[in-house]
């Protein structure tokens, strides 16, 4: 047995396959030079948080230090406070975010009139395809307490609108519940694709057994879409506390720092401002092994639970 797979899976037979679909890895070459130059290459660099770094002397002539930074960081004050707020938007936008694509994707596979359905998704697609740096500023002029849309409706009904940007309890909602409107239609795109990969035949002897549009959804939908979902949720954990910088960065204020201060904005504001690139890399790195243990974890319990994995 031990010998058949060594000659299944010996050199010769998979670069006789690769051969076979040399126009398909053709075609994946430029995306795999990309992936290398921007992604693996720039790993020389992650040295830089374990050397006391100097421009002048260059990665390899600065003095090796160890893990003296990953230290600083954790027994700084900020260690705390930009952890929680990190962890406080991620965990919080994962719960609004993630389920709001699947039911978007389930409202838009039950929709039977075409026009309509095609007209309701570019509408839900759009918002994903605004620079986010347009998307701050709308947000501001939005909420801004003097010349803002919302306070001119108030000031109707000779009402003062608070300014909400100074509140640092209300930065997570603003923060999570714009996101949501601004991707949650790009990212039902993988949901709505992997529903419209079920047999039709389903919903003709659903219909025949006189099941309505919400039992079609439990008893079809969500059972097939399930492998997709935890495909997805696995991949969101893996990227979980890498909570995005610019829109945290534009929204950010004196006034909310005290919630909107997460780990992106605490590495360039060390790393490009101040000038300490081996802390600003070392918090950077101590971001990325969160990172990795969680997608690690969940992929190992989704595979026992589920049998569903990267792997």
């Amino acid at each position: 047995m031990e010998k058949q797979m060594r000659k299944k899976f010996s050199f010769g037979e998979i670069w006789k396959r690769m051969w076979k679909c040399r126009d398909l890895y053709l075609f994946l070459f430029p995306a795999l030079v990309l992936l290398i130059l921007f992604t693996y290459c720039p790993m020389y660099g992650v040295q830089i948080a374990f050397r006391d770094f100097v421009a002048e002397k260059g990665i390899w002539g600065s003095e090796w230090v160890g893990l003296k930074y990953f230290k600083q960081f954790i027994n700084s004050y900020q260690f705390g406070n930009t952890l929680k707020n990190t962890l406080v938007l991620s965990v919080y936008c994962l719960l609004v975010t993630f389920p709001l694509p699947i039911m978007l994707a389930l409202l838009c596979n039950q929709m039977r009139n075409g026009k309509f359905k095609k007209v309701f998704q570019v509408v839900t697609y759009l918002p994903h395809f605004i620079s986010t740096v347009v998307v701050c500023g709308m947000i501001l002029m939005f909420l801004s307490p003097s010349s803002g849309i919302i306070a001119q409706f108030l000031s109707l009904a000779e009402i003062k609108m608070p300014n909400i940007m100074s509140k640092p309890g209300a930065f997570p909602s603003i923060y999570v519940w714009t996101e949501a409107w601004q991707h949650i239609g790009f990212d039902s795109i993988v949901h709505i694709a992997a529903l419209s990969a079920i047999d039709p035949s389903l919903y003709e002897a659903a219909t025949m057994d006189g099941a309505s549009k919400w039992q079609k959804m439990t008893r079809i939908d969500l059972p097939l879409l399930l492998p997709t979902v935890t495909i997805m949720f696995i991949l969101r954990m893996g990227s979980l506390v890498s909570i995005g910088f610019e829109k945290v960065y534009l929204l950010q204020n004196s006034l909310n720092i005290s919630t909107s201060e997460i780990l992106s904005t605490y590495v360039y504001k060390m790393g490009l401002i101040g000038g300490q690139y081996s802390l600003s890399a070392a918090i950077n790195m101590f971001n990325s092994i969160i990172n990795l243990i969680l997608l690690l974890t969940v992929n190992y319990i989704s595979a026992k639970l589920s049998d569903t994995s990267l792997i």
